[in-house]
């Protein structure tokens, strides 16, 4: 078996700004054995510079000379990851690139060997800088794969010397990858995994006919609510009974981004608020712990898996040392919708189901029993402990009484906990007064505390030139647009702060770098963000190294509320102060 479970791109941004002990707690919630969520895989994107659904991350190479590998957060997550759980299984993806690879097209397959060394150098940065072993590594995310682009990779990872590093394709269908396996030998022998995304619990002939693991390699993707548990619960299972896919990867791990952005809070638990501290332990972190504290990568399923005789399902794996784990489900159709695929009707209702331990099995005296219950309040339980099931005098068979909504984990390990910590600060809303002057030495990441880069790339950066106040700055990095994976749009942007706030001054001391052609913007009440991020609505105030200014009612700049002449070049610091005052008693203020 593969199995779970977390992937993210630019989803975790905020995680790393939480204080002490708070950061590392919801650390321990994700990736500490027997303690939470207990995950045995972590996916990362492979920071490309554009925008991959809730933000962008920098990648270790803007440019074909150069090379950082303690860009962005991911390198430190893996560490953190790893720390907790050294077998955690880490996986690399990309789903945007930069530009420089495309030369001039919006695409990553115009030169293979590039694209292919430009990969293989992140997986060999990982080991050199940070001791981390990049077990799989992917195609591109969603969208389209090359043949030859995999032969290639595979080829180059091996003249590294990485034959340990696994290949999955394509991120995408099930077909056309499936297909073409079948029809190329080379391309079938180079794919160790096929991972599909949001598969609804089925694979397809083709897929299961090449004889290769098959991974349901991004799913979930819900609000992390009870029925977001309840999704999580049922692909679990069932991508397995019915699809015969022996891991399943939730995006996201988690929900550690601006709410306001796409998806918001479909992350396993919730941790959106560095300055206050506050974090909530959400319900799939337990439905998570339902399977992941009591099975393994390389543990079995048994072949005796399926629908119960009233809806739900079970699961039955072992690690052939003489230790089984057997989980049920019965999310009912109503409590386990996931935001996609369509799910088609299904009825589940009370029942009674015979379970019979068999060969080896029937010699086990004793099952531990941990159990949720999903739904209404009085009745929800999280994974709570019951009382064992002693099977000595009962020929290896035991009932149990299934209500809908419930989860069951049957099992011979007794490493199972449910951890805690002290309740995290109450949630606080994004402080209304806030300023940063990025005066810091040696910053410990790229990118300055809450804001999140839409388009672009704000780095850090020490301007040697300025020894006053401007010789610590926040700086866009990009001057190409990176081959994209969303809608980035045409101008670069980040966000910080809180998109509700009425009544607000913004002050701001900027450089335009580029004479002639450069400009630069403050803007407020900024309302879209994420792969939504070219048609963001608000009041953006802008200047231009041609001495104009303009005041625009969106992004794109096409609603124009003023405009007119101004004494600016570039290469010199300005101080732009943007006051916004909402008028009468409208709803809603641009």
């Amino acid at each position: 078996t593969g199995f779970m479970v977390a992937d993210l791109w630019a989803t975790s941004r905020l995680l790393v700004n939480y204080p002490e002990p708070y950061r590392s707690q919801i650390l321990d919630y994700l990736f500490k054995p027997n303690f939470g969520a207990s995950l045995h895989i972590l996916k990362v994107e492979i920071g490309g510079d554009g925008q991959t659904t809730d933000g962008t991350e920098p990648s270790h190479m803007h440019y074909a000379l150069d090379e950082n590998y303690f860009r962005g957060y991911e390198w430190w997550l893996m560490k953190e990851a790893k720390k907790r759980n050294p077998n955690i299984t880490l996986i690399g993806l990309p789903w945007s690139f930069p530009g420089w690879l495309g030369k001039g097209f919006d695409w990553p397959y115009v030169n293979l060997q590039l694209t292919a060394y430009y990969v293989v150098t992140w997986i060999v940065g990982a080991k050199r800088y940070h001791d981390l072993d990049i077990d799989y590594i992917g195609i591109w995310n969603e969208r389209s794969y090359n043949a030859n682009y995999i032969k290639i990779l595979r080829k180059m990872l091996n003249s590294q010397g990485l034959q340990r590093v696994k290949i999955i394709a394509s991120d995408n269908l099930w077909e056309s990858i499936s297909a073409a396996m079948l029809l190329d030998a080379e391309l079938f022998k180079v794919v160790d995994v096929i991972g599909a995304h949001y598969p609804g619990t089925h694979s397809v002939k083709d897929a299961r006919l090449t004889g290769k693991k098959l991974w349901s390699s991004e799913d979930f993707s819900t609000l992390n609510s009870d029925t977001g548990a309840g999704c999580w619960g049922r692909i679990l299972n069932q991508n397995y009974v019915n699809g015969y896919m022996t891991s399943t990867i939730a995006w996201n791990l988690v929900a550690s981004y601006y709410e306001q952005l796409p998806y918001g809070r479909c992350g396993l638990m919730t941790a959106q608020e560095p300055w206050s501290g506050h974090y909530v332990v959400e319900s799939p972190v337990w439905v998570s712990a339902h399977t992941t504290q009591f099975t393994q990568p390389g543990w079995y399923y048994l072949k005796t898996v399926g629908h119960l005789e009233k809806g739900g399902s079970y699961v039955a794996l072992t690690d052939g040392l003489g230790n089984l784990t057997i989980i049920i489900e019965t999310m009912s159709h109503k409590h386990s919708k996931c935001i996609r695929p369509f799910l088609p009707y299904f009825n589940v209702s009370q029942q009674f189901a015979t379970f019979v331990l068999k060969g080896s099995f029937s010699e086990i005296p004793e099952l531990q029993v941990w159990y949720t219950k999903l739904g209404k309040t009085s009745e929800r339980f999280l994974f709570k402990q019951l009382d064992s099931l002693w099977l000595l005098d009962s020929n290896g068979s035991f009932t149990l009484k299934l209500q809908e909504d419930e989860l069951f984990t049957l099992t011979t390990l007794t490493t199972g906990r449910k951890g805690s910590y002290l309740p995290p600060p109450k949630s606080q809303r994004f402080p209304s007064t806030y300023k940063d002057d990025f005066n810091v030495d040696y910053p410990f990441f790229s990118e300055a505390p809450n804001f999140a880069d839409q388009t672009g790339v704000f780095e850090y950066f020490t301007n040697m030139e300025d020894p006053g106040e401007h010789h610590f700055t926040l700086r866009q990095v990009l001057n190409q647009r990176p081959i994209t994976w969303a809608a980035d749009a045409s101008n670069t942007i980040s966000i910080i702060g809180d998109y509700n706030w009425t009544n607000l001054t913004i002050k701001c001391d900027v450089y335009i770098e580029t004479p002639d052609t450069g400009g630069v913007f403050i803007a407020g009440r900024v309302n879209k963000g994420g792969i939504l991020i070219r048609s963001a609505r608000g009041i953006f105030f802008w200047i231009f190294a041609n001495g104009s200014y303009r005041v625009t009612g969106d992004l794109a700049g096409w609603i124009i509320y003023a405009l007119g002449r101004v004494e600016v070049t570039a290469k010199t610091w300005y101080t732009l102060t943007l006051t916004i005052k909402v008028a009468g008693r409208r709803k809603k203020a641009w």
